[in-house]
């Protein structure tokens, strides 16, 4: 049975640190997901149903008020605070300038949350400069029983498993300050292909609708802790 949350987006305002401001969105009370744009020469464009589909399948399956469209920006825009959830995917090469690597630190120190999604080939990239904006943190991979998996709806056994890539289980990772996660890598499991249009990538409804209850559960996370 699907879980109904009732959430309020002031709710997620007032738990946050006053670095997030407000939400730019196309309703004066909907939540939507920010897809960064980096440079580097990986494709942060990918997967263009994937944020609008699990934004529908938000607003249509939790008592969360979710936009139909997914937000772009750069690290570089002013607009980036303003957000207090933003997501990354690629297959290729990411790099972030020194400018950029200071900016996503104070974002996230400051009650921002990543999201990124491995989507087949930006693993050492994005652990390289993951590393030059914490180099004092170390990716901790979260366990089956933490609540990410539990918090709206149950996944017994961490990430579902959506393409196969180099086969193996997918694997959750976090990175945490003061004791909040602020990114959330999951690798080896493709959620963004999942999120896709059927004709795209012809998964299994069953795969599809995992992946969306997964993503929800991230962002239901982050927006509440």
């Amino acid at each position: 049975m699907k879980k109904k949350i009732v959430i309020s987006l002031i709710f997620f305002v007032a738990v946050l640190p006053s670095l997030i401001i407000s939400q730019q969105k196309d309703s004066k009370s909907s939540f939507t997901i920010v897809r960064v744009k980096y440079s580097g020469g990986g494709d942060w464009y990918i997967d263009q149903s994937s944020l609008p589909n699990l934004l529908k399948f938000i607003k249509e399956n939790t008592n969360i008020d979710a936009a139909s469209k997914e937000l772009r920006v750069e690290i570089s825009d002013e607009a980036l605070f303003s957000y207090p959830y933003i997501y990354i995917t690629g297959h290729g090469n990411i790099r972030f300038s020194e400018e950029e690597v200071k900016r996503l630190r104070k974002y996230l120190i400051g009650g921002g949350f990543l999201h990124a999604d491995d989507c087949y080939g930006m693993d050492k990239s994005f652990r390289r400069e993951m590393k030059r904006i914490f180099p004092d943190k170390e990716f901790v991979e979260l366990p089956f029983s933490h609540g990410i998996y539990h918090c709206m709806f149950e996944f017994r056994s961490g990430l579902p498993k959506v393409h196969e890539h180099d086969g193996g289980p997918p694997h959750g990772y976090a990175l945490f300050h003061n004791g909040r996660m602020i990114v959330f890598y999951s690798f080896n499991t493709d959620l963004g292909d999942g999120w896709e249009d059927f004709e795209v990538h012809k998964d299994p409804q069953e795969k599809r609708i995992d992946a969306l209850k997964m993503g929800s559960n991230i962002i239901f996370w982050a927006l509440t802790h």
